[in-house]
């Protein structure tokens, strides 16, 4: 997390400063969450822990429990007062994409696309 807030900033618009501290941010709720739903590798307790002491984003992770939000990037991308009042562009399915729109990064999170 240091190295991301640490890199250099040149040539980058203000949003993707951000993008690699909010990558890590979700690999690591991703992280807790798949040790506790999936692998149940964690307990209850530590889980809890790692949410009271944010560790662990707690919204994103009510998010993925929730039918097609599974692969969610980060909430920015599902709020409406961004993007002309619709979801972020990632949020579409890469089929339903037209061909020049096949390679992009979203502006907020620098997300691929994570469409169910």
């Amino acid at each position: 997390m240091r190295e991301a807030e640490a890199e250099e900033e040149q040539y980058k618009t203000r949003a993707q400063v951000l993008w690699p501290i909010l990558q890590i941010h979700h690999q690591r709720s991703r992280y807790i969450y798949d040790m506790y739903y999936s692998k149940k590798a964690i307990s209850r307790d530590v889980y809890e822990y790692c949410l009271d002491k944010r560790i662990a984003d707690a919204n994103l992770i009510s998010k993925w429990k929730k039918s097609g939000y599974e692969n969610l990037c980060c909430l920015r991308c599902i709020q409406q007062d961004t993007s002309f009042n619709t979801t972020c562009i990632c949020r579409v399915p890469k089929k339903d994409l037209s061909d020049d729109r096949q390679e992009f990064e979203c502006l907020n999170c620098g997300c691929p696309g994570c469409s169910s």
